[in-house]
């Protein structure tokens, strides 16, 4: 039963690092916007979503891009599809979001995987841009995307979770959403860290807090 395992909030990289070290399931929110782009996009039909940390990011902890994108194209071969970059800024060229993930496509074509778009970080708005369905989809992003990264170094159970409004969802479904998410991973697990990706973002903290009450059964 999930009131048997250990249910925590934590924030930033080092927090996921952690957690995951400590073989906790590792849910990564941020909010504006990377976990609400992966969430638009699983609403889309991804196969599955990911998060990387940009080229040359300043982080106290380990990252290793080129792993996720050996694991992506790992996927995207197992169900024969490609992937999709999402990436920043939100406003610029393709060719500018493609200069900050570099190490990522590497990893990609290093494993054999087949880039099919790079798309910007725009929440619910993305998977309007270019097809996910069956899509291997990776955000490289300078929050979400390096806790993510920081936690998946470490060990593979690394999720995502939002509460704001998705490609199809609205209200609390976000967010119940990721509690059916988490409960799915935690049989496996001793626990669950609920990750707001930035300590500078309450909008995160908030996010991860309310995903805890919901998981822990406080609200209804």
């Amino acid at each position: 039963m999930v009131r048997y395992k250990k249910i925590s909030v934590t924030t930033d990289a080092s927090g996921a690092q952690q957690a995951a070290r400590e073989g906790l399931v590792v849910m990564i929110v941020d909010v504006i916007d990377m976990s609400t782009t992966l969430e638009s996009a699983l609403d889309a039909g991804a196969a599955l979503v990911l998060g990387a940390s940009p080229d040359n990011v300043r982080v106290p902890v380990p990252v290793s891009p080129d792993l996720i994108g050996q694991e992506a194209a790992r996927k995207a071969t197992e169900v024969g599809t490609g992937i999709v970059i999402v990436a920043e800024p939100r406003v610029g060229s393709e060719q500018e979001r493609l200069s900050r993930c570099q190490k990522l496509l590497a990893g990609i074509y290093a494993a054999g995987g087949k880039v099919e778009a790079v798309v910007p970080n725009m929440g619910a708005e993305t998977p309007k841009l270019v097809s996910m369905e069956n899509r291997v989809v990776v955000a490289v992003t300078d929050t979400g995307g390096v806790a993510f990264d920081a936690a998946f170094q470490e060990q593979a159970t690394v999720i995502t979770g939002t509460v704001a409004r998705t490609l199809t969802q609205k209200g609390i479904q976000p967010a119940l959403t990721a509690v059916r998410r988490a409960r799915k991973h935690l049989a496996d697990h001793r626990g669950i860290a609920i990750v707001a990706a930035s300590r500078n973002s309450q909008e995160d903290i908030l996010a991860a807090q309310f995903i805890a009450s919901l998981l822990m059964g406080d609200i209804e």
